[in-house]
């Protein structure tokens, strides 16, 4: 049976996509960022990056292992295979989170100024 924790995580679920920024609601966006820092706290973070890289090399190890061609071996690899892609689908959104943070925060800034012509201001044309 699933837990109250566990309910109460799957409903308060970020769900946002890129069309749907500008019209988030204040209280939205800054969930939106929150999310956004601490995806970026984990991507930077040296220990993570490590034992998800030893998870692969493990997974790997385990894959190059296996020499047989029966049905039992490739089901083996399917499912090694299953586990690699959901390291790197994990991975993928936490990237995700941080790419919406950095485009919400990119369009409440606005567009960059121009930069300044020196000459123009000069010559006044």
């Amino acid at each position: 049976m699933i837990d109250e924790p566990a309910i109460a995580a799957y409903n308060s679920r970020l769900t946002v996509n890129l069309g749907d920024l500008a019209a988030l609601t204040p209280a939205r966006q800054d969930a939106v960022k929150q999310h956004g820092s601490r995806a970026e706290a984990l991507l930077r973070n040296p220990d993570l990056a490590l034992f998800i890289h030893q998870y692969k090399f493990e997974v790997t190890d385990v894959l190059s292992a296996i020499t047989g061609h029966d049905p039992d071996s490739n089901a083996r690899r399917v499912a090694l295979a299953n586990q690699l892609a959901g390291i790197d689908a994990f991975v993928a959104s936490v990237q995700r989170a941080v790419y919406m943070k950095n485009r919400l925060v990119s369009q409440q800034e606005g567009p960059a100024p121009a930069p300044r012509d020196p000459l123009k201001e000069v010559y006044n044309t």
